[in-house]
């Protein structure tokens, strides 16, 4: 059996998992916190001098059924986290379940729609305002997949509370702009009886109101592999992607933005430098504010810094890499619009020297400091960030079956 889950980042990270069945064996079953956090000696610190914080890892949170993670969020406002956990019991079966944490102690608070069979699966979308959470529950019926949507309103509640439903009939929702601040929400899905016709979704999750912008394949479909952001002060989505899967790098990466009310479409290419040039995109965060967005690139270890309203970008290297260094290039990126930060995710820091690690910079390029001793995948997502708190949350660890919680 395996779990057909939204998030593309999710599917990405498991081609590195598997080639053995999605489903891992159960590892640890309770929540476990880690050492206590003392001010990391890892942490690499540049750019402009800034008031003192702790820097380094925190505890570990292990699924309370022993599955593996399949999508997780943490809410902003408050203390509640959220996470779909599901493995492999015998042949097909499965055991699946839906899971609520408090992000501070890493403590599981609830453990619901927990189902083993063959039927239902579960992939967590996002944490949006209010506290809201959104889960895809995907359920086989008559040898179909068909996609429905939980929402939690609160996910204090620690369980489903109502559904939310999408404008277009067999949507599949693959990816959800971080957005916690204001109602509106933009997604990104494909309708799958009509080809993966790509959508950008604009919701009001807690309301179940949503209207739809159909997007051109040619340019949001297949292996161009785009990612979203929310430019929330403009109103606007931000997406970057990649024309022609990056062509082995020949092709420029290219940076679109939509108004959220008009559909209206602006572009812009993106940085294309390096040995190979770019490639892929990897991971899009945006200051929600500041209309600053980072991208991480597959083909040359570059981060790259833009100016939305500008149109204007630099691209710096992450540390120890060239711009040939294709194996140690980023994944997943968090935006801080409290402290103004970019977190980005390595698999190889330096090499693989010092493990996985979370390189953090400012808005203008300049590295802050680097976490390192995570055990990340080679897609890693981006973390779950907590800005107030300076802490986080990143997947990893014992069969994917954990959380580890940072600070920054």
């Amino acid at each position: 059996m395996e779990i057909d889950v939204a998030s593309s980042w999710i599917r990405r990270y498991l081609v590195w998992v598997c080639a053995v069945p999605v489903f891992l064996v159960s590892c640890i079953g309770q929540s476990q916190l880690g050492p206590t956090l003392t001010q990391a000696s890892d942490a690499t610190t540049g750019g402009a001098s800034r008031p003192a914080h702790k820097v380094g890892l925190g505890g570990v949170l292990s699924t309370k059924d022993g599955g593996q993670i399949f999508g997780f969020d943490i809410d902003q406002s408050g203390n509640d986290g959220l996470l779909a956990s599901a493995q492999t019991t015998s042949g097909s079966q499965a055991l699946v379940s839906v899971q609520t944490f408090d992000e501070n102690s890493g403590k599981i608070t609830s453990l619901f729609a927990r189902r083993q069979g063959t039927r239902t699966e579960y992939g967590v979308d996002g944490i949006f305002a209010g506290d809201v959470g959104l889960v895809t529950d995907y359920v086989r019926r008559k040898g179909s997949l068909i996609r429905r949507y939980d929402v939690l309103k609160p996910v204090t509640a620690k369980k489903f509370t109502g559904a939310w439903t999408p404008p277009v009939k067999d949507t599949d929702i693959q990816e959800a702009a971080e957005n916690q601040s204001t109602p509106t929400a933009v997604l990104f899905g494909v309708e799958l009886k009509k080809q993966d016709r790509p959508d950008l979704v604009v919701s009001n999750v807690a309301a179940n109101t949503s209207t739809v912008f159909h997007l051109d394949a040619n340019l949001f479909g297949g292996a161009n592999e785009p990612q979203i952001g929310e430019y929330t002060a403009a109103y606007e989505a931000v997406f970057a992607l990649s024309p022609n899967g990056g062509h082995g790098g020949t092709v420029a990466p290219l940076n679109v933005l939509i108004n959220l009310k008009t559909g209206k479409e602006t572009s812009f290419n993106g940085i294309n430098a390096g040995l190979y040039g770019a490639g892929l995109v990897n991971g899009l965060a945006v200051d929600p504010n500041t209309g600053m967005a980072a991208t991480t690139t597959q083909l040359n270890a570059q981060v790259q810094f833009y100016d939305l309203t500008k149109q204007t970008g630099i691209a710096v290297q992450l540390p120890c890499t060239g711009p040939e260094s294709e194996e140690n290039s980023g994944t997943g990126i968090a935006n801080d619009p409290v402290h103004h930060l970019f977190l980005v995710t390595d698999y190889l820091y330096c090499n693989g020297s010092q493990g996985s690690a979370i390189v953090v910079y400012d808005e203008s390029g300049n590295l802050i400091e680097t976490i390192t001793g995570f055990p990340f995948g080679l897609d890693e997502p981006a973390p779950a960030i907590n800005p107030t708190k300076r802490m986080g949350w990143a997947l990893g660890g014992q069969g994917f079956t954990q959380l580890r919680q940072f600070f920054y």
